[in-house]
């Protein structure tokens, strides 16, 4: 089994870190022996890393990552897999166009 880092950068002023904390406890819940970290970072912002390669970004799909494919990615890296294909996001259920 490989080491797995799960890196979040998220924007605190848009209120995401309650996402990443949902997120961070939804991977300890379900996956052993992951480390994930959280910074703050660009507005707008949940950009998701596992071993320093992007699965995720909300600033390119406005979306939030779907933690079960999610979980598919970080399983494949602690089997010694490339993680090379970007996560599936969850539907977007929130917008409003103005």
């Amino acid at each position: 089994m490989e080491d797995v880092v799960v890196e979040v950068e998220y924007c605190n002023k848009c209120g995401y870190l309650l996402k990443f904390e949902e997120l961070k406890k939804h991977v300890a819940d379900h996956h052993s022996i992951v480390t994930v970290v959280g910074r703050e970072g660009r507005r707008g912002s949940f950009e998701v890393k596992i071993n320093e390669s992007l699965v995720h970004s909300k600033l390119q799909t406005l979306a939030y990552p779907d933690y079960n494919d999610l979980g598919n990615l970080i399983e494949d890296a602690k089997n010694g897999k490339s993680v090379n294909r970007q996560c599936k996001q969850q539907p977007i259920t929130s917008c409003a166009i103005s």
